[in-house]
């Protein structure tokens, strides 16, 4: 397995297929590197460059005690593209992997960067706050904890449901899918699963956006079950200076892999404009 070290010691696992251009992408929770297969299949098949690391604590990567925050999640990030000396840049960031782009953006800029691609992502901030009054409040995301800690086999594999709008009347379901969604889960060690979730949530990511110096795509679907499109990419979109907002109507949380073709497409299609 291809792996890096980081400053504190923990092991990042890697998959690093290709030559050309390179493409970083980072993946949501509980997932891995693995939620990528598809586009990395389509853009090493047209030429690029494509790396996918698994997050620390989840996947192939050391499950961690400590560290398990989103700026740590940054600087791993940066680690790897630093091991790689990767330059010339697309960082594709989904869900939380969005909230990990953003916050490396925020502390290490945009020198290796040329472009960004946000999708079903968390900035800016989810949680409900005087400041936020679209975002989600705290017992959701209580709910979601309690779960994790007590059964998080039997509560992953429930949310594969509404994570890929299975739960709406006439979706034809992916068991092949579900399970899916559910190994990756259980592949994460079930204390930086935890801590993650106070990450995603509670991280406000305003300032980071603010940021963001290229060209960005913000892809998010109206019926989005997980990150709320009003309280994200509604906002995001507006606090990036050269963002371009695509709305998947009907579009589910899990919307790069429901609708791969299309959303490979439109990715390819902003890389090459």
């Amino acid at each position: 397995m291809s792996t890096i070290k980081t400053r504190d010691g923990t092991e990042i696992f890697y998959k690093d297929w290709g030559s050309g251009q390179p493409i970083v992408f980072s993946h949501g929770w509980p997932l891995d590197a693995d939620a990528w297969d598809v586009q990395m299949m389509f853009f090493g098949e047209r030429g690029y460059r494509v790396v996918a690391h698994d997050r620390r604590g989840h996947g192939r990567s050391a499950q961690t005690w400590t560290g398990n925050d989103m700026d740590t999640y940054a600087d791993d990030l940066a680690a790897l593209i630093e091991e790689l000396d990767l330059r010339d840049i697309i960082l594709i960031g989904h869900s939380t992997g969005g909230g990990e782009v953003t916050r490396y953006i925020g502390r290490h800029g945009t020198r290796r960067v040329a472009k960004i691609v946000l999708v079903g992502a968390i900035p800016p901030l989810m949680l409900k706050t005087e400041a936020n009054p679209k975002g989600l409040p705290i017992e959701v995301f209580d709910h979601i904890r309690k779960n994790t800690y007590e059964n998080r086999s039997q509560y992953f594999y429930d949310l594969s449901m509404p994570f890929y709008g299975y739960n709406r009347q006439g979706a034809k379901i992916s068991e092949g899918i579900r399970m899916n969604f559910w190994l990756q889960g259980m592949l994460a060690g079930i204390k930086p699963a935890y801590d993650c979730i106070k990450q995603f949530s509670e991280t406000d990511l305003t300032e980071d956006l603010k940021r963001f110096d290229v060209p960005t795509l913000i892809v998010h679907g109206d019926d989005d079950q997980i990150v709320p499109i009003v309280a994200s990419a509604m906002i995001s979109s507006k606090i990036v200076s050269n963002a371009t907002l695509k709305v998947y109507a009907g579009g589910a949380h899990g919307l790069a892999q429901l609708e791969a073709e299309r959303f490979n497409n439109d990715v390819l299609a902003f890389i090459q404009g």
